[in-house]
C-alpha cells in the first residue's frame, strides 16, 4: 500500500519540445566551438597572430554545429504542423548559407584564395566578407523557419 503512494509518475515530454530543446544545446555547443576558432586568445590558446587553417577548419565545424542544431531547434517549434514552402525555402538557406561559408573560409585550401598553395593559407579580407555572406544567408534561413502562424492572436 505505502509502495502506491510512493510512485511518481514520470512527467509526459512532447518529443518536438525535446527536439527543440537538443537543437538548443547542438547550437550551444557549436557557438562555443565557433567562439573557439574564431577568437582562441579568449581562453587563451593563440599561437600565431594570422587566422591559419587550424581556426579556421574549427570554426567552420563550429558553424556547422550552429545550423545543424538551429535547423533541428527550428522544425522542433513546428511541433505536428506541416511545415510552409517558406520553411522549406529557409531550410535550404541553411545549407546554402553554410557552403558559401565553407567554400569562402577554405577558399585558400581549394587553390581559389588570394594565397598560391605552397604559402601558409591564411584568413584574408575577402575570405571574411565570404564567410559573412554565407552568415547572413543562414540568419535568413532560420528567421524565415520561425513559426510565426503559431503566433498570430486568433480575431
Amino acid at each position: 500500500m505505502s509502495e502506491e503512494l510512493n510512485f511518481i509518475p514520470a512527467p509526459v515530454t512532447n518529443r518536438r519540445s525535446d527536439q527543440a530543446k537538443l537543437g538548443l544545446f547542438i547550437s550551444l555547443f557549436g557557438f562555443l566551438v565557433f567562439i573557439l576558432g574564431a577568437k582562441p586568445e579568449w581562453l587563451g590558446l593563440d599561437r600565431s597572430p594570422v587566422i591559419g587553417f587550424v581556426q579556421i577548419t574549427v570554426f567552420t565545424f563550429g558553424l556547422g554545429f550552429l545550423c545543424v542544431g538551429g535547423y533541428i531547434g527550428l522544425s522542433g517549434l513546428w511541433k505536428n504542423d506541416e511545415r510552409s514552402i517558406l520553411a522549406d525555402i529557409g531550410a535550404r538557406l541553411i545549407g546554402t548559407g553554410y557552403v558559401i561559408a565553407v567554400f569562402a573560409a577554405m577558399a585558400d585550401i581549394f587553390g581559389m584564395g588570394t594565397q598560391p598553395l605552397p604559402e601558409v593559407p591564411f584568413f584574408g579580407p575577402w575570405q571574411a566578407v565570404g564567410v559573412q555572406f554565407g552568415q547572413i544567408m543562414i540568419v535568413i534561413g532560420m528567421t524565415i523557419m520561425i513559426p510565426f502562424h503559431r503566433y498570430k492572436k486568433p480575431k
